[in-house]
Parts: C-alpha cells; structure tokens; sequence
C-alpha cells in the first residue's frame, strides 16, 4: 500500500522503492482526485508554525519534566499511559548513566534528517520554486545577509553581536531609583 503511493507521488526521489505495483488498486489510487480540505488557523501561521515547531524541534525530555539532578540521579516527571485520574503523572529517578542512554536513544545517527523537503522544496528545484513562488505573491526576493550593506546605506545604530544584522529598539527600561541611599563614609575608612 505505502509502495504503491510513494511510486506515485515522487518516483525520481525515492529510487529504493520502484517497485513494479502489481495490483490496478495502486495505480487507480494515483489516478484519483484528492480533494484536501483546510480551514484558515485560527490564530495565525504564527501560531501554527509555533505549534508544529514544538513537534519537529523538540529534545527527548522538556525542561519543564526535568524535576532534580543529584549525584545519585536524574529526577523527572513522566505519564503512565496505563493509569488514569491523578496517578497517571509519575516521578522516576534514574541514575545519570541510565538517563544518558535513554536519552540519547533519541537522537538521530549522522545523516539522518528529521524533515524531509519534497515537491516545492525538494533541494534540486527549491531556488526556481521559490523565486517563482515569490513572484507570484508579489513578494520581494529574499536579502541575502553575505553581500553586506549596501554603499551609502545608513549604517544601524545597534547589530547584533553574533550575526551583524541590525537590532530594532522595542522598548526602553528606565533605571529605578535605589532602594536607599549610598552610605557616606565607609566603615574602615
């Protein structure tokens, strides 16, 4: 089933798996119309790229369930799936060298991606896609931040440090007014 329609939605970008569908099932699903239906979300793409963010950026263990780290183990809180009510949130400490290994059973070998890019971002066609794309929504290409200002560009009172782009003041914190008052003369002098 998978087979039948990953041959049919990119055969070039996944050559392992042509193979010849022997049934008329796969190739009629190919031939189908799909018809995808997506409402507007309700908070904005910002608030939906937010929420995706969590799934496709996240660690193995939030900071949020990390409770202590002492010397003999790594305290956190985690779900049993199998209880309900108020004893499905449980505590386990582990010992640090048992945590590390869970732990890093999540990170992914060398050369393993966790998002693949295909269709209008597949990284032969992403530049042509994007520009056309750019076109059409009559939005101005991308600034590239290698070529540097421009000559005769006014030069940003504050850039940031790591990158060099320029900084935009949101707000401005006046300094409060101390507590009490400095001391006149100091004790051993």
């Amino acid at each position: 089933m998978h087979i039948a329609w990953a041959s049919c939605v990119s055969l070039a970008s996944m050559p392992g798996l042509l193979i010849p569908v022997s049934s008329q099932r796969g190739s009629r699903r190919c031939a189908r119309e799909w018809v995808v239906y997506a409402k507007r979300p309700f908070a904005g793409p910002e608030a939906v790229l937010a929420y995706l963010s969590r799934y496709t950026h996240r660690v193995a263990i939030s900071n949020q369930r990390l409770i202590a780290l002492e010397d003999q183990g790594v305290t956190f809180r985690w779900k049993d799936y199998r209880a309900s009510g108020r004893t499905r949130q449980k505590t386990m400490t582990l010992d640090p060298q048992e945590f590390m290994r869970r732990f890093l059973l999540h990170v992914l070998p060398g050369g393993f991606h966790r998002i693949r890019h295909y269709g209008l971002l597949a990284n032969p066609v992403r530049r042509q896609n994007l520009a056309a794309i750019r076109a059409l929504l009559d939005v101005p290409a991308a600034i590239d931040a290698s070529e540097g200002p421009s000559p005769g560009a006014p030069v940003p009172k504050f850039v940031c440090r790591h990158c060099g782009a320029p900084m935009i003041i949101i707000d401005i914190l006046l300094r409060s007014q101390p507590i009490r008052a400095p001391p006149t003369s100091w004790p051993n002098a």
